[in-house]
C-alpha cells in the first residue's frame, strides 16, 4: 500500500538539519519529496561525516527518499522553471533566514499567487516575526536560548548540550505538524496558507513542564543529572556491570520497591515516605540506592524489578540498535546508497496499519532527478540540455570520487566569473 501522504508533492528548499528533518518525516509518509540543491553540490558538501561508500552520512540519514535537483536558483531561467511546476506542488519547505526567499523571487506572497492552494512552510531560528526575527540560528543556539541547556547535566556543574540534535529536530517536527495541520484545512477551505515554526520556539514547547513549574511556583528549574526533578525514583542507577533505569515508583508500593532492593527498613522511613519527601531528601536517599543496585547485575535488576515498577536498562547506541524490541519493530531500517552500497538509518517510529509508513529509499545521487523535474516544468530535451551547459542546471556523475571538490571561496570566485558549473555535463 501507498504511504498516508501519497500524491502529496513538496518542493524542499531546505538545508543542514531543521528543515530537511521535516521533509523527511514526509517524505517517510509517502510523500514526493523534489529537494532543490546547489549546482555545485557534492557529497563532500552536502553535510558533514563521517563520509561511508563516498556519501555523507549526516545527509543520508535525513534526505532519505527524496528526490535530488541540482539549480541556479537566481537564474532566470531556472526561476522560471519553478514557478511553472509551483501551481503542481502541495507543499513548499525552506529553513532560511527571513528575507533569503524573497530575495531570490521564492518567497510566499509570490508563490501563493501561482498557487492559491499552496502551504509554504518556513522554519527558521526565530520566526518570521518579533525583534530576533533576521538573526541566523542553529540547534545550540535554540537549545540555549530557550532554557534547555540550563536544565541539563549535573547539579553543580556547567551547562550540557543533550545528545543529539532537538534544536534543529524540534523545528522540523512542529514544521510537520503544522503543514499537515494545513493541508487538513485546505480540505475544507481550498485555501493554502504560511506555516510559520521558529526553532526557539519549539524548545519552549518541550519545556512545557519546566515552563509551568517556574510560572506557578517561581522556582527556576536546573540540572538534575540523571534523575526527574519531581519524581523518586525516577531515574538511572549503577549497576554491577552497567545501568539501570527505574521509574514508576508510588507511595504505596514504596516499602516494596525498598524490601526488593533488599532496604526493608527505609520502606518506613519518614524520610522518603512520600513522593516529595524522597526528591527533598534524595542526597540522603541517593547513597543507599547506589549502594543496593550495585550488587546485582543489570539483567538480575530487570528481572526483579519487572512487577514493581518500570525498569530498563540505559543502553549505549551499539546495544539499542539489537535489541530484540527495537529488532521487532523494525526501527533501524537498511537503505541503498546511490554508490551501490547500503547504509542503516533510524527508522520512522509511525506505525500505520492501512498505509504504512517508513524509510524506503535512501538519499538521491546528486542532481540525480534534475532533468525529470525541468521537464515537469514543461521544458524540452534540448532546452534541458542548454540548461545543463550553461551551468545554471547540473547532473551528478556516477563516480563521487570525479566529483571536483570547490571551497566556498573558490565558488565565489567562479560565480563572480560567471563559471557556474563544477560537475561534468551529462548529456540526457
Amino acid at each position: 500500500m501507498a504511504g498516508p501522504l501519497s500524491g502529496i508533492k513538496i518542493l524542499d528548499f531546505t538545508w543542514a538539519l531543521a528543515g530537511p528533518y521535516g521533509t523527511m518525516i514526509m517524505a517517510d509518509l509517502g510523500a514526493d519529496v523534489w529537494k532543490i540543491e546547489t549546482v555545485f553540490q557534492n557529497e563532500q558538501r552536502r553535510g558533514g561525516g563521517p563520509y561511508v561508500h563516498g556519501v555523507s552520512t549526516y545527509f543520508f540519514s535525513a534526505n532519505r527518499g527524496k528526490k535530488s535537483v541540482m539549480l541556479d536558483l537566481k537564474s532566470p531561467e531556472v526561476k522560471e522553471a519553478i514557478y511553472k511546476i509551483v501551481p503542481q506542488v502541495d507543499i513548499v519547505n525552506e529553513n532560511f533566514q527571513p528575507g533569503t526567499m524573497t530575495k531570490l523571487g521564492f518567497d510566499y506572497e509570490t508563490l501563493s499567487k501561482l498557487n492559491p492552494r499552496l502551504i509554504y512552510a518556513s522554519t527558521s531560528g526565530f520566526g518570521q516575526t518579533g525583534p530576533y526575527s533576521a538573526r541566523g540560528a542553529v540547534d545550540i543556539i535554540a537549545q540555549g536560548m530557550s532554557g534547555l541547556m540550563s536544565t541539563t547535566g549535573h547539579v553543580g556543574g556547567p551547562p550540557a548540550r543533550p545528545g543529539y540534535s532537538i534544536g534543529d529536530m524540534g523545528g522540523g517536527i512542529w514544521t510537520t505538524v503544522g503543514v499537515l495541520a494545513a493541508l487538513q484545512e485546505r480540505n475544507v477551505s481550498g485555501k493554502g496558507q504560511h506555516v510559520d515554526v521558529a526553532m526557539l520556539d519549539a524548545q519552549i514547547t518541550f519545556l512545557e513542564n519546566a515552563v509551568v513549574r517556574y510560572t506557578s511556583t517561581g522556582d527556576v528549574p536546573g540540572p538534575v543529572g540523571y534523575r526527574h526533578p519531581i519524581g523518586t525514583p525516577h531515574q538511572a542507577v549503577p549497576a554491577s556491570d552497567g545501568w539501570v533505569v527505574v521509574a514508576g515508583v508510588k507511595d504505596h508500593t514504596w516499602p516494596l520497591f525498598c524490601a526488593r532492593i533488599g532496604l526493608d527498613e527505609l520502606g518506613f522511613d519518614p524520610r522518603f515516605e512520600k513522593a516529595a519527601d524522597r526528591t527533598k531528601n534524595y542526597e540522603e536517599l541517593e547513597p543507599y540506592l547506589f549502594e543496593a543496585f550495585g550488587k546485582r547485575t543489570v539483567d538480575e535488576w530487570l528481572e526483579e524489578l519487572a512487577e514493581v515498577c518500570w525498569v530498563g536498562p540505559l543502553n549505549t547506541i551499539d546495544k539499542m540498535v539489537v535489541d530484540p524490541q527495537v529488532q521487532a519493530r523494525e526501527m533501524i531500517r537498511e537503505l541503498p546508497t546511490w554508490t551501490g552500497e547500503t547504509l542503516k538509518v533510524a527508522n520512522t517510529p509511525m506505525k500505520l496499519s492501512r498505509t504504512p509508513a517508513g524509510a524506503e529509499h535512501g538519499a538521491a545521487k546528486p542532481g540525480e532527478h534534475t532533468v525529470d523535474f525541468l521537464k515537469m516544468a514543461g521544458l524540452e530535451e534540448a532546452e534541458v540540455q542548454a540548461l545543463i551547459d550553461q551551468g545554471v542546471a547540473a547532473m551528478g556523475p556516477e563516480d563521487p570520487e570525479s566529483v571536483e571538490t570547490l571551497s566556498d571561496e573558490q565558488i565565489a570566485q567562479r560565480v563572480a566569473a560567471g563559471v557556474r558549473r563544477s560537475l561534468p555535463a551529462t548529456k540526457s
